[in-house]
This record gives C-alpha cells, structure tokens and sequence, in this order.
C-alpha cells in the first residue's frame, strides 16, 4: 500500500521533502535549547548558531552534492537551485557547518567541542526524519530485490523503470533507523556514560559513518569520486578513523595504555579500519562477488570498530581532564 508514496507533497505546492527537513530543523533547535537552558549558557546562544549554521549547511550540503553529481545539472545548471527535488549531501552540510561552528565559537569565546555537543543529538535525529524526504522523492533507495519474502514496505519500496515498478531496497529506511538508535543512545550516555567535551559529537560522526559505510554499499545513487570510490564510503572510513586515533591519542596521553587494549587497537580495529579504506578504493573491483559476502565482511569490521571505540573509551582515566584531550 505505501512501498509507492501518494504524492510528493504535503500540501501542493509544498514538498513533503521540504516540511521534514524544516520538521527535523526544528525538533533539533528544541534539544538543542534545553541542553543550552541546562548547561546554563547564555540565552540565545543556540539560536544564534543556527542562524549561522543553517544556511551554511544547506549550502554546504548543496555544492557537495552537485559537485559530485555534475553530469545530472551539465544540461540544465538552472536545476542546481532546485533543493526541493532533492539533493542534499548530510556530509556537505556537516563539513560546512563544522566550519561556521568553529568561526561562531571563536567570535563567542566559546569551546567549539562543547557547541558540537550541544547539536549533535538533535543533528542525527533531523536525519532520521529528513531520510523521509527520499521516501516521497523516490530517491536514495537501494539494490533490486529477487527475493519476493523481502518485498515489502518499509523493508523495500516500488521504483518505476521503464513503465514498471521494481521492488528495490529502502535504504533511507535503514539509515533512518540507524540515526534513530544512534539518537537514543546519545540522550542516555551523555548523561550516563559520557565525561568529555566532544564525546558526544565524535562518537555521532562515528558510529554515523560506521552504518553509513555499510548502508552506502546498497546504495544505487551513491556519489563517486572516481569510477571506483564512492565518495560517502571513503569519508566515513576516515571519520572512524579519526575518531578512534583521537581516543588512542587520549589513552596514551594518560600513559595508562594498558597492553590488551593496545592488542585490540593494533591487532582488530586498526586493521579493520585499514580494511575499510583499502575497500573505499578498490570496493567496486569485487561487485561481482556475492553482495552477501560483501556486507559480511563490511558488517563485521563495523562491528569491530564500534566495539573497539567503546573498549577505548573505558580504558580512559576517570582523572583524565577536558584540558588533556589532544583535539
């Protein structure tokens, strides 16, 4: 009944895409002012920022994705504004709006790392709500399906090709999912298990990028970098990465690096996140391997980066200070 949405729009003529983005936008500028009420910063201090950062990051995710994605305005560059019809990349508009984040705190004398906190819960919520918008786009979807036990809504949806409608996998419902429980984690460990400025946001664009890794091998509209590197892939094996480096660096630093972390680091998640780049680019050479197998092994090294990231975590001190971080 609804694996083919009744319109694109809400209310002619504004798209569903369009109202839950703005819905997403609003709900994470709620979080976003409590946590602001309860850290006890300046009123208002939140607001300003996202007059800041909206524009940013929708400009941001805009050029990502026509910059990666040129051939589809080459005929028609007017197409480029056209936002509504879709087109937002979530890495471009968070690279942009990490950057006026940076300026806005420095103008307010304020720590960036604690700003990114305060957004980041609310920020993987708007994207669980804004992957929708690719459910009425009919956009963003995945793989065809074979397998008739699999087709049906939401786990696929109807995509027209050539006159018919083809069963194909929702991966904006998967990826919405994934936001979800990324989002509810982040309400309870922040208040629970997390101790530093920047956990909250480094472990967002972490355990985002270890889905949207696996996620994106799904995917049939992916952005590529080159015939063979998909550009999502690429960045998130960077992301986990980076995150996991800025916690070893914060173990080490407490040179209280016990040895079976060091073995975890070393002997599984360094070579899993090794594993992930090498496939970002040289991952396309073996699509003629069973997909099973594929998400198989992306699955797994995931899994061990998530689990790895955690171990690390708790390895950290409880004396460590917010003055010890090495980012």
């Amino acid at each position: 009944m609804f694996s083919v949405p009744a319109s694109r729009y809400i209310l002619y003529p504004i798209p569903w895409y369009s109202f839950l983005i703005v819905l997403g936008v609003v709900l994470a500028v709620f979080l976003a002012c409590r946590e602001e009420r309860r850290l006890g910063l300046k009123k208002d201090t939140v607001i300003d920022l996202v007059l800041w950062l909206l524009p940013a990051g929708i400009l941001g995710a805009r050029i990502y994705y026509v910059i990666f994605s040129w051939d589809q305005f080459r005929s028609d560059p007017l197409a480029v504004f056209r936002i509504w019809e879709g087109g937002l990349a979530i890495y471009g508009g968070v690279l942009a709006g990490l950057i006026v984040l940076v300026v806005f705190a420095r103008h307010r004398k304020l720590s960036p790392l604690l700003l990114c906190d305060i957004i980041a819960p609310g920020l993987v919520l708007a994207q669980a709500i804004g992957r929708w918008g690719n459910y009425f786009n009919m956009e963003a979807y995945g793989l065809p399906l074979l397998n008739q036990s699999l087709c049906f809504f939401p786990l696929a949806v109807r995509i027209p090709e050539n006159g018919v409608y083809v069963w194909h996998m929702a991966t904006f419902f998967y990826e919405s999912l994934w936001d979800l429980s990324i989002f509810c984690f982040l309400m309870v460990a922040r208040r629970k298990l997390f101790r530093f400025r920047g956990d909250v946001f480094f472990f967002y664009a972490f355990l985002y990028a270890a889905g949207r890794f696996v996620i994106e091998e799904l995917r049939m509209d992916s952005l590529f970098l080159s015939s063979s590197v998909r550009v999502s892939q690429l960045l998130s094996a960077l992301v986990c990465l980076g995150v996991l480096l800025r916690y070893l660096l914060l173990c080490r630093c407490s040179c209280r690096l016990k040895s079976p972390v060091r073995f975890l680091c070393v002997f599984l998640a360094f070579p899993a996140s090794a594993f992930q780049l090498v496939y970002s680019f040289f991952g396309t050479f073996l699509s003629h391997s069973p997909l099973a197998l594929r998400l198989l092994l992306l699955t797994a090294s995931s899994v061990i980066l998530i689990v790895s990231l955690f171990i690390l975590y708790l390895s950290v001190p409880q004396e460590v200070s917010d003055a010890d971080h090495p980012l």
